[in-house]
């Protein structure tokens, strides 16, 4: 009719689904809001850091169910968000994660570990320094991984924080300060590991005074989720999520 207003058909979102530890208290605060726009988080959680860690078989059937309760939300992607665990029983493991999900129903899986060793490739990095929260032991376990990924890690400095509580209230500035000490001249990567940490905001200054890309775990989730699963953004929809990794396809 003359001079009725044309509705233009709902957009739909895409929807991006991770499943973290329990006690994560930074995913939501630090995460969610470094989407591009257009894009919605959802969140499962998981008992199983602490004194609720188990083996990865015990895991699983959580998982699946975990993975199920985000198809069942639409989710385009799905990742097992825990760096330690996505790591602990080496690329064996993450492949048993990644196939998990999958058969739960998820159309697109990853994993912290997943994220990050796709960051690496398109960084083209192949000698890290890699900055913990944890103790030393677990810190050293995790250099494993990427040793047998091909990755020479160059330094692993775990800081030995007492769990999630210490991990989620450390302030940026920590890591900023400490990450600098551990300068390495042959290093082309800092990786600041830890789904729990806070350290968005100081990644650009260290890629500044380090002269080198710095990935988080969480930022790497985002940028894996975004860039690397397809989900129809406009080139160079990334949100505001800092660091060169982001301008990585």
């Amino acid at each position: 009719m003359p001079g009725s207003k044309i509705t233009p058909p709902p957009v739909t979102p895409r929807r991006v689904g991770l499943i973290i530890p329990s006690s994560n208290r930074m995913v939501e605060q630090e995460m969610a809001h470094h989407y591009p726009e257009g894009v919605v988080v959802h969140v499962n959680r998981l008992r199983m850091t602490g004194a609720q860690k188990v083996p990865l078989a015990e895991l699983m059937p959580r998982l699946t169910e975990a993975t199920g309760a985000l198809v069942d939300a639409k989710c385009d992607v799905v990742t097992f968000h825990c760096t330690a665990n996505s790591t602990d029983e080496g690329a064996d493991g993450e492949k048993r994660i990644l196939e998990t999900m999958a058969k739960a129903g998820a159309k697109r899986v990853s994993s912290t570990a997943t994220a990050i060793r796709r960051a690496l490739e398109g960084l083209k990095a192949h000698r890290m320094v890699l900055i913990t929260p944890y103790s030393q032991a677990v810190t050293d376990h995790e250099a494993k991984f990427f040793k047998a990924i091909g990755i020479e890690v160059l330094t692993a400095v775990g800081h030995g924080l007492n769990g999630s509580d210490a991990y989620c209230s450390t302030p940026p500035s920590y890591w900023l300060e400490n990450t600098l000490k551990v300068r390495h001249p042959k290093a082309d990567i800092y990786f600041l590991s830890c789904a729990n940490i806070s350290a968005f905001n100081v990644i650009k200054e260290l890629e500044r005074k380090l002269e080198c890309p710095v990935i988080s775990s969480n930022q790497a989730v985002v940028w894996d989720q975004i860039a690397q699963h397809g989900l129809g953004l406009a080139p160079g929809a990334r949100g505001n999520c800092p660091g060169r990794l982001l301008a990585c396809a």
